[in-house]
C-alpha cells in the first residue's frame, strides 16, 4: 500500500486517511499535492478532494466505500477524468479504478457479451479482444484514455451512434454497490422474477423506482425531445411499463456516480466491420455542410462528422497533422464532412462513396469529395478528428474555445438554422465559436471563445448557454447530448424538462442516495454553472512573481511566459494513452496520475499560483512530482496543445537549485562534459568499477548508480577527424564515392564541407560511431571539418546541464558552442551531429537560454546525420543506391528522434542501401533516458519502460538481424536488457559501404 498524507496539511482528514490507510491494500493519497491533481477534470471546474483511493481490488471499493459512508463523506468514482462537464471533481473522496480495476474479466463470443471492470480503458478493451472479430462500437474521441466505466456514467455516444447506437443501447447489465453498502445486478430480469430473487435492500429499491416509472408515466413519456442524442438527467424512460422486462442498467447509464458505484459491466459486443471507405466533402460555406448533412444520412454512412475552418487551420499550424490537412484537403474550404461507410461489401462502400460525390454534384458542388479508401490514409484523417478539442484548446490566444452549450443536438432538418443563428449569438456578445463533431446526429460541439479568468467573460458564459438552450428547447432538441450534465448543464434541467421532470429526477436521486453521499451536486440540486469558485480559474487565481531560467517568449502558446506554457494543459488526457507514439512513458509504467504529463502540468500550474503552499514550484514533493519524468520530449510533439514537460522539468531542477546541494549524483553526471578529458587518460581506472569486485555496490551506495548497471566504457584515444587510434574497428579504407555529390542540374561540384560536431558522448564512449560517419560523408564527397573551440576543447551542447537544472552553466557551453561554430554558420555549412539528444539541444533549448540571431541561424543548419543525407537525397545531391547489403535492420528510435520527426529520414538514409530490409520498433521510450536507467532508485522503472515493447522485439528478432539505434543511452539499454549489441546507423550504413559498390 502506498500511503500519501503528510500531517502539516491543512484540511486533511487524518482520522479517515488514517482507517483507509489500515484497512485497504491500495494506495491512499490524502497530500495536498495529490489532492490538487485530482481537483480538476477537462471541464472548467476546479475542487478539491478530500483525498483520493487507488483500489487494488474489488474488496478495497466495498471497503473504502463503507468507511466512507460511516464517516459521511461523499464519494466519486473517477476513470481517465476526461469529463468536459465536471462530473469527476467533487469536494468527495474519489475513487480511482484505472491503475488496478481494468481487466476482462468474461467475454462470451457466441453471445457477443463481455464483463468489464470499470477501469479498463476502451482501446485497451478492443486490442485484447481484436482477434475475435469483435469490438465495443461506442467510439468516443477520447477512446486512447476514456474507460468503460466512465462511459457508462457519462451514457456516452460516440462518433458512429448512428449505426451502433450509445451506451444505454451497448450496456446489458452493472453489478454495482450502492449507497448503502449492499450489492446488486442490475439487469432485464422480469419484474415478478427481479423482486423474488434480489436481496431485500436491492428489491425494495427496484420496487420503488419502478413505482415511480409507473406512477409518472404519462408525464415521463412527453418529458423529452425526440433526438438519439438525449442524455441530460436520468433516463428516467427506463422505468416505463413495458412489455419488454425492465432493465435497471439502462437507468445507471448517464447517472454519472450518482447513484451507485459500477463495480462490473456487461457490455455488448458488435461486428468489427471487414472494409471502410471515407469521404473527405469540401463546402465553401459552413451553412452548406449543415444543409447537406440531412441528405448524405441518407445514403446509410456509419458515420458524418464535421471539422470546421478554425479547426482545419489550426491542425494545419500542428507538427504532426501538417502533412494530413496537405494530403487530403483541397484549397481552402469553410468546413469539411467526413463521410464513412462500413458494408462488409467494399463494392458496396465504394458505391456509395460514388453516390456521395453525386450528391455533392446535385447539391451544386461537384469534384468536391476526396475519396480514400486505404485504411493508413483513413487512420489519419480521422486522428485528426478525434483530437479535435485538443486541437481546438491548443489556440494561442487568452481566450479558449470554453465547453458549455457543446453538447447541444437539433434535428437535422434544423441545423444549418441552429448554427447560424447561435453564431449570431456568439457575435453578440463580441465573441465566436469553434464548430466540429456529429453532423449525422445534429449534435455538433460548439466552443465560444472565452477567458473564464475574466468576471465578464464568466457572465457572457451565463448569458450565451441561457440564449443557446432557449434555442435548442424551440427546435425540440436537447441540450445535453454526448458529454453528460455535470456541473455546467444540471441546473439548466428545469428549464428545458419543467420542475415535474427534475422532481422525478430528485426523487431517483433520493430513493438510490437518501443521504446524498454519491456525487452530490451533479444532475440534481446543483450550484449555478457560472459560479468561479468553481472555477479552475477562481477569482482569486494568481501567480506569484517567478523569474524562470529558460527564455519562454518563443513558446507556442506562451504569451504570458512560463506560466501560460503551463496553463496550455487542457487536462483532456492525451497523455493517459497506454500504446501509440512515446507519449507519456512514465505513466504507462505505473498508471500513476502524478506520473503523467496532465498530472505535472497540473502540479506546476497549481504551484505557481500559490494553491500548493509558498515555493512549492522548488519542493520536495514537486521533485518527486517530476522525478520519473525521462525528459523524453513526446509530450512536446504528441501534447495537441504542446506543452513541454522536459523543458518544465528543468525549470523545476533549477528553481530546487537555489535552495538545496546539488546532490552527488547529479554533480558527477551534470558535469561530465568538463572533466571527460581527465578521465578519458585515466580510463583504465575509470572503467575498472565493473571489473573489480564489490566496487560497483560501493558506487551505488556512494553515488546512487545501480549496480545492476555495467557504466559505459571510457576509451581513451577519443575522436578527432583525420585521427584514427590503431585497431579501430574504423580503419581509414579506401572507399570510393558511392553516389557522388551533385547539384540538382546534375554538375558535380567540388566537395561540399560540412561540420561535425563530436559529442561528450560518442567522443569519450563510442569514437568508432563518429569515425563511421566521417567515412560515410566523405565516400558520399563531402569534406568534412570539425566543430572545435577557440582554445581547441571539444564543444558541448549542454545537455548533462541541464538535466540536472544548471542552467548558467548549461548557457556557458552554449555560448562556447555558438562562437565555434560562428564560421561555418556564416558560410552555411551543415552541422552534423550522432547524438540526437544533443544535437536536438542546439535546435530547441538553445533557443530558450540564448535566443537571439545567433541561436535562430544554428537550428536550420543542424541536422542528425541521417536528416543531412535525407535532406541531400531530396534535394538531389545524393541519388540512386549507394551500397548493398543484404541484410534485416531492427530500427529503433530514440524519443528526441520521433518528437521532432526525423524518424523517416531514418529510413530514408538506410534506404540508400540496396537490399536492407528496415523494421521499425514500434516503442515508447527505451527506459534509459540518460542517467535516469542508471540511479538505483529509477533503475526498475527503466527496465519496466524498456520491456513494454522494445527490449521484447530485440529478444524476438532472429540473431542475424542488425539492431540499430542511434541513442547512447538506446543502445546500452538494449546491451543490458536483451544482451544484443545495438549499433548506430552511421556505422549500418559505413559497412555496407566498406562491402563494394551497387
Amino acid at each position: 500500500m502506498n500511503v500519501h498524507v503528510t500531517p502539516a496539511d491543512a484540511g486533511i482528514d487524518h482520522g479517515l486517511a488514517k482507517r483507509l490507510s489500515a484497512e485497504i491494500e491500495g494506495d491512499v493519497l490524502f497530500d495536498k499535492f495529490s489532492r490538487g491533481r485530482y481537483a480538476t477534470d477537462a471541464s472548467i471546474y476546479q475542487i478539491e478532494p478530500v483525498g483520493i483511493v487507488v483500489p487494488k481490488s474489488d474488496a478495497d471499493v466495498i471497503a473504502a466505500a463503507q468507511i466512507a459512508r460511516e464517516a459521511g463523506v461523499p464519494l466519486l468514482p473517477r476513470g481517465g477524468g476526461t469529463s468536459q462537464s465536471g462530473q469527476t471533481v467533487g469536494r468527495a473522496l474519489v475513487i480511482d479504478f484505472t491503475k488496478h480495476l481494468n481487466r476482462i474479466v468474461e467475454t462470451d463470443l457466441a453471445a457477443r457479451t463481455a464483463w468489464v471492470e470499470p477501469g479498463i480503458v476502451l482501446d485497451e478493451f478492443n486490442r485484447q479482444i481484436k482477434t475475435s472479430g469483435l469490438f465495443f462500437p461506442v467510439d468516443v474521441s477520447t477512446s486512447s484514455r476514456a474507460t468503460i466505466g466512465g462511459m457508462t456514467g457519462n451514457n456516452s455516444c460516440g462518433t458512429r451512434s448512428i449505426r451502433y447506437g450509445i451506451m444505454r443501447d451497448n450496456v446489458e447489465a452493472i453489478d454495482a454497490l450502492l449507497a448503502d453498502g449492499a450489492q446488486a445486478r442490475f439487469e432485464a430480469i422480469p419484474t415478478e422474477q427481479l423482486l423474488r430473487n434480489m436481496p431485500n435492500t436491492a428489491r425494495d429499491l427496484a420496487r420503488d423506482v419502478l413505482a415511480i416509472g409507473q406512477r409518472e408515466a404519462d408525464h415521463i413519456r412527453g418529458a423529452f425531445p425526440d433526438v438519439s442524442r438525449r442524455v441530460g438527467g436520468y433516463l428516467i424512460d427506463a422505468l416505463l411499463p413495458s412489455e419488454k422486462p425492465p432493465n435497471l442498467a439502462t437507468l445507471l447509464c448517464g447517472s454519472e456516480g450518482t447513484l451507485a458505484i459500477s463495480r462490473r459491466i456487461k457490455i455488448k459486443l458488435s461486428r468489427q466491420p471487414k472494409y471502410r471507405t471515407l469521404g473527405v466533402c469540401h463546402f465553401p460555406r459552413f451553412r452548406s455542410a449543415m444543409e447537406a448533412a440531412q441528405h448524405i444520412v441518407k445514403l446509410g454512412p456509419v458515420a458524418v462528422e464535421v471539422v470546421d475552418r478554425t479547426l482545419i487551420e489550426l491542425a494545419s499550424d500542428i507538427a504532426m497533422f501538417r502533412p494530413v490537412m496537405e494530403t487530403y484537403v483541397r484549397g481552402r474550404p469553410d468546413a469539411l464532412l467526413l463521410v464513412e461507410f462500413a458494408e462488409d461489401d467494399q463494392t458496396e462502400n465504394l458505391r456509395r462513396l460514388d453516390q456521395l460525390d453525386e450528391l455533392m454534384g446535385d447539391l451544386g458542388l461537384p469534384k468536391s469529395v476526396v475519396k480514400v479508401a486505404d485504411a493508413s490514409g483513413q487512420s489519419a484523417i480521422w486522428g485528426v478528428r478525434t483530437s479535435g478539442l485538443n486541437i481546438m484548446m491548443s489556440m494561442k490566444s487568452e481566450g479558449k474555445p470554453v465547453s458549455f452549450i457543446e453538447d447541444c443536438a437539433v434535428p437535422l432538418e434544423h441545423l444549418a438554422d441552429y448554427t447560424e443563428r447561435l453564431t449570431a449569438v456568439f457575435e453578440k456578445h463580441g465573441t465566436r465559436g469553434t464548430w466540429y463533431a456529429h453532423a449525422s446526429v445534429g449534435c455538433l460541439h460548439v466552443r465560444p471563445v472565452l477567458n473564464l479568468k475574466l468576471e465578464k467573460d464568466a457572465a457572457t458564459m451565463r448569458a450565451i448557454a441561457e440564449e443557446a438552450f432557449a434555442m435548442v428547447k424551440a427546435y425540440k432538441g436537447s441540450h445535453s447530448g454526448e458529454h453528460g450534465d455535470g456541473l455546467v448543464r444540471s441546473e439548466f434541467h428545469e428549464m428545458m424538462y419543467g420542475r415535474r421532470t427534475v422532481e422525478i429526477f430528485e426523487a431517483v436521486k433520493d430513493r438510490f442516495d437518501p443521504d446524498g453521499l454519491m456525487n452530490p451536486g451533479k444532475i440534481v440540486r446543483a450550484q449555478r454553472m457560472n459560479d468561479r469558485s468553481l472555477f479552475r480559474f477562481s477569482p482569486d487565481y494568481g501567480v506569484s512573481r517567478f523569474t524562470p531560467a529558460l527564455d519562454w517568449s518563443a513558446y507556442p502558446g506562451g504569451a504570458r511566459g512560463f506560466q501560460g506554457a503551463v496553463e496550455m494543459c487542457n487536462n483532456n488526457g492525451e497523455c493517459r494513452k497506454h500504446v501509440s507514439n512515446v507519449m507519456c512513458p512514465s505513466f504507462r509504467v505505473t498508471g500513476n496520475e502524478a506520473d503523467v504529463t496532465r498530472g505535472r502540468a497540473n502540479t506546476l500550474r497549481l504551484a505557481l499560483s500559490g494553491q500548493l503552499g509558498p515555493d512549492a514550484l522548488a519542493s520536495d514533493e514537486m521533485l518527486a512530482t517530476m522525478k520519473l519524468c525521462v525528459s523524453c520530449k513526446a509530450c512536446r510533439r504528441e501534447c495537441p496543445t504542446g506543452v513541454d514537460m522536459a523543458k518544465m522539468k528543468i525549470e523545476v531542477l533549477a528553481a530546487a537549485n537555489e535552495r538545496r546541494a546539488l546532490p552527488w549524483q547529479d554533480k558527477m553526471i551534470a558535469y561530465l562534459p568538463r572533466y571527460a578529458p581527465y578521465a578519458r587518460r585515466l580510463s583504465w581506472l575509470m572503467n575498472a568499477r565493473d571489473r573489480v569486485p564489490g566496487l560497483a555496490q560501493l558506487s551505488e551506495r556512494l553515488f546512487g548508480l545501480s549496480s545492476k548497471r555495467k557504466l559505459p566504457r571510457w576509451r581513451a584515444e577519443g575522436f578527432n577527424v583525420g585521427v584514427r587510434p590503431s585497431g579501430s574497428d574504423t580503419k581509414n579504407e579506401n572507399f570510393t564515392a558511392r553516389a557522388a555529390v551533385s547539384d540538382p542540374e546534375g554538375q558535380t561540384p567540388a566537395a561540399r564541407e560540412v561540420a561535425i560536431f563530436a559529442d561528450t558522448f560518442n567522443s569519450n564512449f563510442e569514437p568508432e560511431n563518429l569515425h563511421a560517419a566521417v567515412d560515410v560523408l566523405t565516400a558520399l564527397g563531402y569534406r568534412v571539418s570539425q566543430v572545435h573551440s577557440a582554445s581547441g576543447r571539444r564543444v558541448c551542447c549542454g545537455r548533462t546541464f541541464l538535466s540536472a537544472g544548471l542552467v548558467d552553466e548549461a548557457r556557458a557551453e552554449a555560448r562556447r558552442f555558438v562562437e565555434a561554430v560562428r564560421p561555418f554558420v556564416e558560410r552555411g555549412i551543415p552541422i552534423i551531429g550522432l547524438e540526437p539528444s544533443c544535437l536536438f539541444t542546439l535546435k530547441d533549448e538553445f533557443l530558450a537560454m540564448l535566443p537571439g540571431e545567433a541561436t535562430t541561424a544554428i537550428a536550420p543548419l543542424a541536422y542528425l546525420f541521417e536528416d543531412f543525407i535525407a535532406a541531400e537525397v531530396d534535394a538531389g545531391r545524393i541519388k540512386g543506391k549507394i551500397a548493398k547489403h543484404n541484410a534485416k535492420v531492427l530500427l529503433h528510435g530514440h524519443c528526441h528522434q520521433k518528437s521532432f520527426n526525423v524518424m523517416p529520414a531514418v529510413a530514408k538514409a538506410l534506404g540508400l542501401i540496396d537490399g536492407l530490409e528496415i523494421e521499425v520498433v514500434e516503442s515508447s521510450c527505451c527506459g534509459m533516458a540518460g542517467a535516469f536507467g542508471y540511479a538505483a532508485d529509477t533503475y526498475e522503472t527503466s527496465m519496466a519502460m524498456g520491456e513494454l515493447s522494445l527490449l521484447p522485439a530485440v529478444r524476438k528478432a532472429a540473431p542475424d538481424t542488425i539492431i540499430a539505434a542511434d541513442g547512447f543511452s538506446c543502445r546500452h539499454q538494449i546491451a543490458d536488457g536483451s544482451g544484443r549489441q545495438a549499433r548506430h546507423v552511421a556505422r549500418i550504413m559505413r559497412d555496407a559501404l566498406a562491402q563494394g559498390a551497387v
